[in-house]
């Protein structure tokens, strides 16, 4: 874990290099400012100097005392911004990886337990980076130098800084130990309450209507208290050790003053000798007694790291892996960012497994996505639907099998290509808390307001913007929480307008609507479909009936393929869905 982030510190070596540099020249200081003073306190004491005679002399002290701040605000600027870039590199990683995980992953994980190490873990390693790793390189360098010092000025007293330092450390591990697993315990705890916390907001409006909001407050409160609970256990340890190394770094400095003070008082060492090493004597201790007050910060970077680290070494699946193109990728045109006009797409025997499933969620599926034709998927909850879209859409890779597109294995196009040419309209679309155009112009970054007000009208939503206040511009909450559910389809269906795809994967548009508003999209819907390549995930007959093939899924496997008149000829499961569907015999269905 050390060494992964030290590999992190290394992409900002120099500036890091700086932060060492400086805060050594820092402790440099003071050894010349403890030996300044030191005369400036002998002349006057026992010189009997004047103030006109040692001015020179305080006059160096001054510029001692300005070239030490100016150090140490230069090692703190640049020890800053090497965490800042750490923690932004570490960062883009992390969302990278999630993104090329995908949602085979992401579905298996709690949402708020990521959102914490994405936010609060990566801001953990601040510390880390800007105080602790540089504190642990100065607790080495500035005793160091003060230690071949005082050898060589008093080896008696550098005898005792060589017995007394690594006391310090020392305890530092032995109280840190458990520190480790108590801030372990912290992070563990605050992200089951991010992930719960984040759950209650999300389910809110259903546990009202269930009357369960007080209970699910009351659950809040108890993860709290345990969180500050663990929280005071840290501080606890943290307190004694701050408290252990103030009383070992006193006791030493003591043991010096007093070994200085018998042989000064027998005459066996001068004044100005003995006052320069005691004043030495706390800055000798200082660092590592930094090096111990910075000890928990660097553990909580530590901790929040090792789950960082357990994500980004989350394997992605062979073919994903394959289709995260890098720039000699491209080069070398193993992967392809252009895509042809034509969409005849090809599942070949392919399967798919959840990792935290047994059983596959689809098994040996063949069938053909015909150019310009609607496909239809139909089957019972947990047949596989919602998993094929994935496929296509390449949120997920097969397990087995291979797709391909005109020939070309789906495989070597370039995910952000493919991905182009799709207009995508689930059932449970997501909307940011941003304005309507924003979340409009996700489809297409580049449209002007006219493409908007045309999508818009084409999506039966037009209308309905103007009556707001700010029209476009009204934000509408996070997830969409000021649209009503009929809007936020028609909003989704209005991307697919703006983004005009060649290839729709649609996830039921209408599934949301009242039948007065399925009535007024269904003529402009199916103008969408027309000479386009088009896989729905059918609910309604009245997707089906329309359909140049249907597909029918159960368990996880093919079962039937036809058009509708024909599977209603067969009597076979896709008889049976329509008719628990809508209630239809299969002689009145048509």
């Amino acid at each position: 874990m050390f060494r992964r982030l030290l590999n992190l510190a290394r992409s900002r070596r120099l500036a890091l290099a700086l932060t060492i540099l400086l805060g050594w020249a820092g402790g440099l200081l003071i050894i010349l400012q403890a030996w300044f003073l030191s005369r400036v306190v002998n002349g006057v004491f026992l010189g009997q100097q004047t103030l006109e005679a040692v001015f020179p002399i305080l006059e160096i002290l001054l510029i001692i005392l300005m070239l030490r701040a100016a150090s140490t605000w230069g090692a703190e600027l640049s020890a800053n911004a090497v965490a800042l870039r750490v923690k932004s590199d570490l960062r883009a990683r992390l969302m990278q990886h999630l993104a090329a995980l995908g949602p085979a992953f992401t579905q298996g994980e709690k949402t708020g337990e990521l959102a914490a190490s994405a936010i609060e873990g990566v801001e953990a390693l601040d510390a880390y980076f800007s105080q602790y790793l540089p504190q642990v390189a100065l607790a080495a360098f500035i005793p160091l130098s003060i230690l071949l010092l005082v050898f060589h000025l008093d080896p008696l007293t550098g005898v005792v800084f060589l017995l007394t330092a690594p006391l310090i450390p020392l305890f530092m591990y032995l109280i840190g130990k458990t520190g480790e697993t108590l801030t372990r315990r912290q992070w563990e705890t605050l992200s089951r309450l991010s992930a719960y916390f984040l759950d209650v907001l999300q389910g809110l409006t259903t546990l009202k209507l269930l009357g369960q909001s007080r209970n699910q407050a009351m659950d809040i409160q108890k993860a709290s208290n345990r969180f500050r609970d663990v929280t005071l256990n840290v501080m606890r340890v943290t307190f004694l050790l701050a408290l252990a190394l103030e009383l070992l770094a006193t006791l030493s400095t003591a043991v010096v003053a007093v070994e200085i003070g018998l042989r000064l008082l027998y005459a066996k060492m001068s004044f100005q000798q003995a006052l320069f090493i005691l004043v030495l004597a706390p800055d000798f201790y200082l660092p590592l007694r930094l090096l111990g007050q910075r000890f928990h910060a660097g553990m909580s970077g530590v901790t929040a790291a090792r789950r960082i680290f357990e994500i980004l070494d989350m394997p992605l699946s062979s073919v994903i892996a394959s289709s995260v193109a890098t720039t000699a990728q491209r080069a070398c045109g193993k992967q392809s960012s252009v895509i042809s006009t034509q969409f005849d797409i090809y599942f070949e025997n392919v399967s798919f497994s959840y990792p935290s499933r047994h059983l596959p969620a689809l098994s040996d599926i063949s069938f053909h996505i015909r150019d310009g034709q609607l496909t239809a998927l139909v089957g019972a909850t947990g047949a596989g639907k919602s998993t094929l879209a994935s496929l296509l859409l390449r949120f997920v890779a097969p397990s087995a099998g291979e797709i391909s597109v005109d020939g070309r294995s789906l495989n070597a196009i370039l995910p952000e290509g493919w991905r182009a040419q799709i207009g995508w309209v689930p059932q449970m679309p997501y909307l940011f808390n941003d304005t309507l155009s924003a979340n409009l112009r996700l489809a297409k970054p580049d449209a002007s307001d006219n493409d908007l007000i045309q999508a818009c009208q084409r999506a039966d939503l037009h209308d309905f913007i103007l009556s707001l206040p700010e029209g476009y511009g009204t934000r509408i909450g996070e997830r969409g929480a000021r649209l009503s559910g009929g809007q936020v389809q028609r909003l989704a269906l209005a991307r697919a307008f703006l983004r005009d795809a060649p290839l729709l994967v649609l996830d039921e548009p209408t599934s949301s609507l009242d039948p007065a508003q399925e009535s007024r999209l269904y003529q402009a819907v199916h103008e969408l479909m027309r000479g386009r390549t088009t896989l729905v995930i059918a609910h309604r007959l009245s997707t089906v009936f329309q359909a140049d093939q249907i597909v029918v899924l159960d368990a996880g496997r093919l079962v039937e393929t036809g058009k509708h008149a024909d599977l209603l000829q067969r009597n076979g499961p896709y008889t049976k869905l329509v008719t628990a569907t809508d209630h239809l015999s299969p002689n009145t269905a048509h």
